[in-house]
């Protein structure tokens, strides 16, 4: 059962179709303003990757933006990244201190 995504070039809604057979694709409707008159649109995706495999493919050297930074998870990706660079192995420890880092738990533990 496809789920289509259509712009409507009459009244330039967007709007999903599920289709439970192939014949109702020829009839889809515009849900706003009943035209025919529309374009099928490329539904966005997204691959999901382990954590390994992002660190994997991860380089440290590339220059980021503010937008990079204000997701904690890439902080701490970051950080494991140069530290296996750099031969250091803290094991599961690094996973906890990221963790704490992550979810703002290290500053409750340096305010005490």
């Amino acid at each position: 059962m496809p789920i289509y995504e259509y712009r409507c070039n009459q009244c330039g809604r967007e709007f999903s179709e599920l289709f439970l057979s192939i014949r109702q694709v020829k009839e889809v409707k515009c849900k706003f303003c009943n035209s025919s008159n529309l374009t099928k649109l490329l539904s966005s995706f997204r691959v999901h990757q382990t954590e390994e495999s992002r660190l994997a493919n991860f380089d440290t050297s590339k220059p980021r933006g503010e937008d990079f930074y204000r997701d904690s998870r890439n902080v701490g990706l970051w950080a494991k990244k140069r530290m296996r660079e750099m031969g250091i192995d803290l094991g599961p420890k690094l996973d906890e201190i990221v963790e704490k880092g992550r979810t703002g738990k290290i500053l409750e533990e340096y305010n005490k």
